[in-house]
């Protein structure tokens, strides 16, 4: 396998790419994760099964979107398959601390490319994974309708799938449509899975990685930085000084850290079944 990994790395480089160190990284949970290094330079390559090539090709895709911003964001070196395995290949990022200081800039950073990269409708041009749940994102003009439905909708009728039970899943749909139904934000490109272990910093700038990217509510962003592991204040202050957060957030963020409870759900088990009952409950009581 590296062999051929080596040679396609040397195709994409344009000179000879011979792995003189190769050493495992681990923290995920979806791929096997190396870094590769030659004399020149080292890489992060990611490793999976040949039929797992779309996972790498869409998170190639969103990474590339997301390198139009001031943040770092690994650069795509190579993407292939050997005969039973895929891999993608990615600059290596060595990443450090940071300051309180250069947490405020971070949110700043992330500000801008949620307002500087806008869309006219709420989607993607592909369908892609929130870790390894497949994340539809057909365009929509109607925010409401596209998060009901492309987003709690479809998690619900995966969980539905795997035996859990959650009652009419359509009066659901309709129900999150109608509490977000007065809200119509700007589309902005996401990064989609934005929790600690997506960011760090590379000598003190913000870097983001592992995307799970499409244009939607920069709310979903923020609401997820929340949901496990709250970053530094300094970064909601950065942020807010850059682009204001509108003060109906509070009331949508658990609506849209729902999404992700759900995935967590969908991915890991029933442990996080009976904290979706009754976070649905609560949210959409009045609605439903």
């Amino acid at each position: 396998m590296w062999n051929a990994i080596s040679q396609q790395l040397s195709d994409a480089l344009g000179r000879e790419f011979k792995i003189q160190q190769r050493e495992s990284i681990t923290g995920g949970d979806i791929h096997r994760a190396f870094k590769v290094a030659d004399h020149h330079c080292s890489l992060f390559v990611k490793v999976n099964e040949r039929d797992k090539l779309e996972l790498f090709q869409t998170e190639a895709l969103g990474l590339n979107l997301l390198n139009r911003s001031e943040l770092i964001v690994p650069e795509v070196v190579a993407m292939g398959t050997t005969s039973d395995q895929a891999f993608l290949a990615l600059q290596y990022l060595d990443l450090g601390n940071a300051t309180n200081a250069q947490w405020y800039q971070f949110g700043q950073a992330l500000a801008r490319l949620h307002r500087d990269n806008a869309q006219s409708q709420y989607g993607f041009d592909e369908d892609n994974f929130i870790g390894r749940t497949p994340q539809p994102n057909r365009w929509q003009s109607n925010w409401s309708q596209f998060f009901a439905e492309q987003r709690i909708g479809w998690q619900l009728k995966l969980a539905q799938d795997k035996g859990h039970q959650f009652g009419n899943i359509d009066r659901w749909i309709e129900a999150c449509a109608q509490t977000l139904r007065h809200h119509q934000p700007q589309p902005s490109l996401l990064h989609g899975d934005l929790w600690r272990g997506n960011l760090g910093f590379v000598e003190g700038q913000g870097a983001l990685f592992d995307p799970a990217s499409y244009y939607g509510d920069r709310e979903t962003d923020l609401a997820m930085t929340e949901l496990f592991s709250p970053l530094p204040q300094d970064f909601y202050r950065g942020y807010d000084a850059e682009w204001p957060i509108d003060k109906g957030y509070a009331k949508r963020k658990p609506i849209y850290q729902l999404y992700h409870l759900l995935n967590h759900l969908n991915l890991f088990g029933g442990s996080y079944l009976q904290q979706c009952q009754m976070q649905m409950q609560e949210l959409f009581c009045d609605a439903h």
